[in-house]
């Protein structure tokens, strides 16, 4: 895989963290916080952990902590796997 979209990002905090029914995950969340989904610096650790594993790209922590929405996040991760696949 070369990019990690939304629904994959959702599906893995599901998986790695659970979900708080209160939060529509499916709705317009790109720019929301993970603490206002719910999420702590924990569950995007331990669903940062699971990418890691399952695509074989290191992330940057320090980048991790600072991207606080879905988008940064994503941008993240994406940048990795681009980087990992021009090599």
């Amino acid at each position: 895989m070369n990019r990690l979209e939304l629904p994959d990002l959702i599906a893995l905090l599901r998986e790695c963290a659970g979900e708080n029914e209160a939060v529509d995950l499916d709705g317009d969340i790109l720019d929301m916080t993970f603490a206002e989904l719910d999420y702590d610096s924990l569950a995007v650790l331990q669903t940062t952990g699971r990418i890691e594993r399952d695509f074989d790209v290191l992330l940057d922590e320090e980048a991790i902590d600072d991207a606080d929405t879905p988008r940064a996040y994503l941008e993240l991760v994406n940048r990795a796997l681009s980087e990992r696949t021009a090599v």
